[in-house]
């Protein structure tokens, strides 16, 4: 279970202070899917880095199945963003002198699983999101945008994350794909009992989640 409680995030801006973050409650159960729809500036991606301990909070705690991420030292941060939480941006973020494959095996040869290990992982999961054959060999340049984004899916389950965080995960994409890529993510809430949150400007995407909540000017409530 995500549990955040009384969460402020503060920035300094030309000699004074924004609240990107303003004491933000709310809970999301385990293997849930949830969404946070909001203008742009509205601080939907604050509260995305700060769940992901990316950032720490100005006060206000995060828990992640018991864990504090507010509270925990630079070492528990980095091993929290190890082992519990994947990533998936709008712009992919795919390193583009790697293979698709080599792209997904590359956060597992960091957290120490061995090569054969790694690949067969890989290959697994990139079957799993719909990218088979000869396109698992193929460097990002070579895919679509569909296909980039599903290989950044795969990256962020590589690990075994209890909690996928997408940031406008389809906002680079067509409609059509947007959507593909939005019920790929739902199936694995649904699959995996993985924790799933996006942020994203479309609220007919949203309103196909479990919750949703709406951010506006750093303040968060259930829609």
């Amino acid at each position: 279970m995500i549990e955040v409680k009384d969460l402020t995030k503060e920035f300094s801006s030309g000699g004074g202070v924004v609240t990107a973050v303003n004491d933000v409650n709310f809970t999301v159960e385990d293997g849930s899917f949830a969404s946070i729809v909001g203008t742009s500036g509205s601080g939907k991606s604050t509260l995305l880095s700060l769940l992901g301990g990316l950032d720490r909070p100005s006060s206000g705690q995060v828990r992640v199945n018991d864990q504090s991420i507010s509270s925990g030292s630079d070492r528990d941060l980095i091993e929290y963003r190890r082992t519990k939480i994947g990533f998936v941006f709008q712009s992919f973020n795919l390193i583009p002198n790697l293979s698709a494959i080599d792209n997904v095996m590359l956060p597992m040869e960091f957290a120490g699983v061995p090569k054969a290990d790694r690949r067969i992982r890989a290959t697994e999961l990139l079957d799993q999101v719909g990218l088979s054959g000869d396109k698992q060999n193929r460097r990002p340049t070579r895919l679509s945008g569909g296909e980039q984004q599903r290989v950044a899916i795969a990256r962020a389950l590589g690990n075994r994350p209890a909690v996928i965080l997408a940031d406008e995960p389809t906002g680079n994409l067509d409609s059509k794909t947007g959507r593909v890529i939005f019920e790929l993510l739902r199936k694995l809430s649904r699959d995996g009992s993985t924790t799933v949150i996006v942020v994203t400007h479309d609220d007919g995407l949203a309103s196909r989640t479990d919750v949703t909540f709406r951010m506006e000017d750093g303040h968060l409530e259930k829609a």
